[in-house]
């Protein structure tokens, strides 16, 4: 059984077709790339798939269980969670808490245990500060647990955002430019993340991007949208080959 199961999504805007039946399948464990030229339609399908907007048509299936156009907390309990273009940090919290923030989707108690500092409450928090450490160490991470998120360097708030991701214990990570303003040395750290990151936790990621390094480092297969619409779809030597992505996507 395929991880995500994509079948004639669309969504218009007014009477423009941002997205226009869209179909992609991803099984578990695969490393998959989204790309087009800017505009596109990437990350509008990005937002369909985790409940930002509520497709037109379409049906979109995770595991096998119909999510589509359910809210953005029911779509992230099933088990997707995502990165942005514009890093998301609280940057005036700690680097610790910025996971914890993703660890009360699997971890909580109630606000009247919260307040009287109940048995449970200490319990929770122990465990939660135990494994938001255990992420944070996978992202080399754990030695700025008490910084502040926005005094972090732009490579490790990229991190942290993944990390904070990976809290919420997906099945599907969807990670939108995570590249985006790094430069080569960090990319290429990145890439390495990001392969281990669906080996330690056994995950499926699918990922919007423009490096093409990147893409062609790490995916295995793609989709390219244009105009809204799939222009082709495939093993990843083979698309970056096509023409229609050199013209269309590479020579924008």
């Amino acid at each position: 059984m395929a991880m995500l199961e994509v079948n004639n999504l669309s969504i218009q805007f007014g009477g423009l077709h941002a997205v226009d039946n869209f179909n992609m399948t991803i099984e578990k464990g695969q490393l998959y790339g989204l790309i087009g030229p800017n505009g596109a339609g990437k990350t509008t399908v990005f937002n369909l798939l985790t409940g930002v907007y509520k497709p037109t048509e379409g049906v979109v299936r995770l595991d096998g269980t119909e999510i589509t156009g359910k809210s953005t907390i029911e779509i992230n309990k099933a088990g997707v969670a995502r990165t942005f273009q514009n890093i998301r940090l609280f940057k005036d919290m700690p680097v610790l808490d910025n996971v914890k923030v993703g660890l009360h989707n699997r971890h909580s108690y109630s606000t009247l245990t919260g307040i009287l500092r109940l048995p449970k409450y200490f319990r929770v928090e122990k465990e939660m500060n135990e494994r938001a450490m255990e992420i944070l160490k996978v992202f080399d991470l754990d030695k700025e647990a008490d910084y502040l998120a926005g005094n972090l360097p732009y490579g490790k708030q990229r991190k942290l955002e993944i990390a904070r991701a990976l809290a919420t214990e997906p099945k599907l990570l969807l990670l939108d430019e995570p590249a985006a303003g790094m430069n080569p040395n960090e990319t290429q750290e990145l890439m390495d993340t990001i392969r281990f990151v669906r080996d330690h936790f056994d995950m499926t990621i699918l990922l919007i991007e423009h490096d093409m390094k990147l893409v062609g480092g790490i995916c295995e297969e793609l989709t390219v949208l244009n105009f809204g619409q799939v222009l082709t779809q495939g093993v990843t030597a083979e698309v970056l080959k096509d023409p229609a992505v050199i013209t269309a996507y590479l020579g924008e």
